[in-house]
């Protein structure tokens, strides 16, 4: 097991230039957590994809702003749980951009309101699967593809959720350990891999759902830690694992992980 980072915000943002000539897609990047890594990717002079599902305005007004700082930019949306999308959406990756260098499968979900019973798997696990098989053939050698997710999700098995959560943690670690089934797939393929595994973030939906659900749980939680990392902190720790040496058992761990169990791999 990797060592957590001891102090939130202390990674620094990528260095200008370090991903000069190289191409990112990160799902879920109109907003939030995904937005921030797309930005810190596009700052370090990497082409970028900024991927949405609902949100093509936030998405353009995203792009636009990478743009006008001299940046390369383009936005392709997609359903993640419709395959004939995804595909969709490599197609035109391939066609602008010729291949993809990182992937970063940021984009989950499973506590909004009025989705199918199963929504949270099928799009935590069974979706992740499918976009990372999908992509492969844009990957080549020496490339990297990253999975966010909470320590909530990632140790799950040995500590207990709140009961809110507790589905989508389920999900995010099923889809979790499909995608590390696949690993020696990629290790053949010469592509990396890295689970980045934070505590709640603050300013997130999850975040914000689940104070909904349970007023105070989020306060709770972060008295416990003693603080929790905000959108822009973690969002350059998954930046920095896209290019930072893969850690101990491919987990690389966001804030203090004391409060939870048994290590996971």
């Amino acid at each position: 097991m990797s060592d957590s980072v001891p102090t939130p915000g202390a990674t620094a943002p990528l260095a200008a230039g370090s991903l000069a000539g190289k191409r990112a897609l990160v799902t879920g990047s109109s907003r939030g957590i995904g937005a921030d890594t797309v930005g810190y990717f596009a700052e370090a002079g990497a082409s970028v994809v900024i991927n949405y599902r609902n949100k093509e305005a936030r998405a353009v007004k995203l792009a636009n702003s990478i743009r006008e700082a001299g940046g390369s930019a383009i936005v392709v949306g997609a359903d993640l749980t419709d395959p004939a999308s995804v595909s969709a959406m490599f197609d035109q990756i391939q066609a602008e951009l010729d291949g993809l260098d990182i992937l970063v499968l940021n984009a989950s979900g499973g506590m909004e309101s009025g989705m199918a019973a199963d929504y949270a798997m099928t799009l935590n696990r069974d979706a992740q699967v499918n976009v990372l098989t999908a992509a492969l053939p844009l990957l080549a050698p020496g490339s990297r593809i990253v999975f966010v997710t909470s320590h909530q999700a990632h140790f799950i098995r040995t500590t207990e959720t709140m009961p809110e959560y507790e589905q989508v943690a389920l999900s995010k670690r099923a889809g979790e350990d499909a995608l590390r089934a696949l690993i020696p797939q990629l290790d053949e393929a010469g592509i990396d891999f890295v689970v980045v595994s934070g505590d709640m973030i603050e300013g997130t939906i999850t975040a914000t759902l689940l104070e909904r659900a349970n007023p105070g749980a989020i306060g709770a939680r972060k008295e416990a830690a003693g603080r929790l990392y905000n959108v822009s902190e973690f969002a350059a720790e998954v930046a920095a694992a896209a290019i930072d040496p893969i850690p101990a058992n491919h987990t690389r761990y966001v804030g203090d992980i004391s409060d939870f169990g048994a290590i996971a791999e």
